[in-house]
């Protein structure tokens, strides 16, 4: 008898057996996470760390001290996903450790505003870096927007057609902007061996203020942000008890000597003034040391550009799904196609969010906003895990951090959400407080009362008829 088709049996059968296939490993994960972090951070921050911190010395100490800052959490993270295997990542961590209002509110701010913004920030620097490629009279920001909206549309066909496309894809952008960004690392150590080494003499000469150094931390961290996102695919990992480790681990040690070797390139042929009053950091270096060839920079920021926001969608779609899973979305979102066993629905809402942001375009006013809630929301995942130490504490850990490390993180956290507000406040960080605590407008009468909205549930079923999707209930592996 020949197997019913797919909208056929959206009812008796593929419910019960459709579920996202473990089709990720070590080169794919590895790729996820670097792909992920190296973006537009590299292109973007060095200025602002160099600027904040005042001095070459500490800005390289800035970057070094974020890296580790940043595998502290990627292996509090690692355990985390062994002791709660399900995909979402903080999501899942947050509600069974802190509960169903905090959970809600991470998924509220990351999934409304964190990650699409993210997408937009990364789609719009590509676009601006495709438009130095061609001659403009005056500055026109409609095309920008316009290529910013094409790369997120490309990426959501890309997410929704294939996990192992979107890998795939991963890996290969991945190659490319660390063979870019080699390019620019052997290029400044090609300067040092010439002696140009004059920005590295007295490089603590003229460090700022601890609260301007608090702040540097904001835009050296915003460059790192991504190594969590492995964490939303757990379910998909081939062995995640072994991967997420490995690749967390492998992906933040390539990622920080990578911007090391670039941030020290960068000064080899700029002056810290220079830099800092760069329109664009990459572009500048490259007409000095590449000459006719400079039009590589731009391309190499749009090919890093693309793969981080593939990592982004790829991350953040999944986020959505595993919070719909759990009720705190509409159950639509949290159905996968019966096909291509991708979250599609949720991965098409993440775009359209993602357009929209698109639409105000600027991207220098995000950094801070995107910085104080992401550390935010690693203060509370991480803690969780400390909790899980005492009501967890007879889950098997094949993979088990020193509790110093989260307790160590969490503390930094605390540091870099409240030093700023202290010592600097800025109007950011009332919009990020503003937006989580629109949530709870939400989440009552959706969530907690669980008011029913009128012909939603027609608009669910030609959702899944039209889209091809089915439910996906967790089901862990035996």
């Amino acid at each position: 008898m020949e197997s019913p088709d797919c909208r056929d049996s959206l009812v008796t059968v593929i419910p019960e057996k459709v579920r996202m296939k473990r089709n990720i490993g070590l080169i794919r994960g590895t790729s996820l996470i670097v792909g992920s972090i190296i973006g537009s951070g590299i292109f973007i921050s060095p200025k602002g760390v160099l600027q904040r911190t005042g001095s070459v010395g500490l800005s390289l100490v800035v970057w070094t001290v974020s890296g580790f800052i940043s595998l502290m959490g990627a292996l509090s993270y690692a355990e985390l996903g062994i002791i709660l295997p399900k995909s979402g990542g903080e999501y899942i961590y947050i509600k069974e450790g802190l509960g169903d209002i905090p959970a809600f509110l991470y998924a509220w701010i990351s999934i409304i505003v964190i990650r699409t913004s993210s997408i937009a920030v990364v789609a719009l620097t590509f676009g601006e870096n495709m438009a130095t490629l061609f001659q403009y009279c005056g500055s026109p920001v409609l095309p920008i927007k316009i290529v910013a909206a094409v790369v997120i549309v490309t990426l959501g066909v890309i997410n929704s057609y294939s996990t192992s496309l979107a890998g795939r894809t991963q890996v290969l952008f991945t190659f490319v902007k660390l063979t870019s960004l080699a390019v620019i690392s052997i290029g400044g150590i090609v300067k040092l061996m010439q002696g140009n080494t004059s920005q590295f003499k007295n490089s603590f000469e003229g460090t700022t203020s601890p609260s301007n150094v608090a702040m540097s931390f904001y835009n050296a961290v915003f460059a790192y942000g991504g190594w969590q996102n492995l964490n939303f695919v757990t379910e998909e990992l081939k062995n995640p008890v072994k991967d997420l480790p490995r690749t967390n681990i492998l992906g933040l040690m390539v990622t920080t000597i990578v911007y090391l070797l670039v941030n020290i390139s960068y000064l080899t042929v700029m002056t810290s003034t220079e830099l800092v009053n760069s329109p664009a950091v990459a572009a500048t270096w490259g007409d000095r040391v590449l000459g006719t060839a400079s039009v590589l920079m731009p391309l190499s920021v749009m090919f890093s550009t693309f793969g981080a926001a593939n990592g982004a969608l790829f991350g953040g779609g999944r986020a959505l799904y595993a919070a719909a899973r759990e009720g705190h979305f509409p159950e639509v979102l949290s159905y996968i196609h019966c096909k291509y066993y991708t979250p599609f629905p949720s991965i098409i809402f993440t775009i359209v969010i993602s357009l929209f942001m698109v639409i105000p375009g600027d991207i220098g006013s995000l950094v801070d906003f995107l910085s104080f809630t992401t550390w935010l929301v690693y203060g509370m995942t991480v803690s969780c895990l400390v909790i899980f130490r005492f009501t967890k504490k007879h889950v098997e850990r094949p993979f088990k951090v020193p509790v110093v490390i989260p307790v160590l993180f969490v503390l930094i956290c605390i540091y870099l959400v409240i030093g700023p507000l202290i010592e600097n406040p800025q109007i950011e960080f009332l919009y990020a407080f503003l937006s989580i605590v629109a949530g709870l407008f939400f989440y009552f009468p959706f969530v907690y009362f669980k008011v029913k909205i009128k012909g939603f549930e027609l608009l669910t079923t030609s959702v899944q008829l039209l889209c091809e999707v089915v439910p996906c209930p967790y089901e862990p592996e035996t």
